[in-house]
């Protein structure tokens, strides 16, 4: 659209196009600032953990739901609220699945949610930021980091509706939250590897 065009088209009243509407972007200084939620479809995290020094063993979480409210000019602003459906947790295996459930691992029936809120943002780069907060899980809350980089954003070619993607790696200890079982023969930390579209609030 023209300059002229768009000056006509907002004296009128009528919304002008958005330059990141005429395709995706990777600059984070053009993303729209305002309120998203995690598309629950392309939203998942992969975990890993040592299994008795043998094997790097991966597994799921797959009910995973997010806000998140974003403002790329002033990217410390922005904040991020995530709850995890602990039954969710998956080894891909029943009886592995069973497992991560009972009171050994995940306590599931106890503590069927997790949740994570972000405390601060700090920009490592220009499309990079570290994510600090508070993870609560299996009743206790600490502080958990992750990174996190931005991918692009706009118009997703499927439903049309205004996406970003990012995704993050972190790592947490299990026994931070008293998950214990198996120690130290089945790792103590466990690498996340997380993934998300986040569609424009309406």
């Amino acid at each position: 659209m023209r300059p002229s065009t768009v000056l006509a088209a907002t004296l009128l009243g009528f919304a002008p196009v958005h330059a990141q509407d005429a395709g995706p972007t990777t600059d984070p200084n053009q993303v729209r600032p305002g309120a998203y939620v995690l598309d629950a479809a392309h939203g998942k995290i992969t975990w890993s953990v040592n299994h008795l020094g043998y094997s790097t063993y991966y597994g799921q979480i797959t009910d995973v739901a997010a806000q998140a409210d974003l403002d790329p000019k002033a990217p410390a602003q922005s904040r991020i609220r995530v709850t995890l459906g602990v039954a969710s947790i998956t080894g891909l295996n029943p009886a592995l699945d069973a497992q991560l459930k009972s009171p050994d691992f995940f306590d599931a029936a106890k503590f069927p949610s997790a949740a994570f809120v972000s405390t601060s943002v700090e920009p490592t780069s220009p499309t990079t930021a570290r994510i600090n907060g508070l993870l609560t899980l299996k009743g206790v809350e600490k502080p958990v980091s992750f990174d996190a980089t931005f991918n692009q954003a706009g118009l997703h070619p499927v439903d049309k509706r205004y996406t970003v993607g990012f995704d993050g790696r972190a790592v947490i200890k299990r026994s931070d939250f008293g998950i214990n079982a198996y120690l130290p023969l089945v790792g103590d930390e466990v690498s996340l590897r997380l993934e998300g579209e986040f569609k424009a609030a309406p």
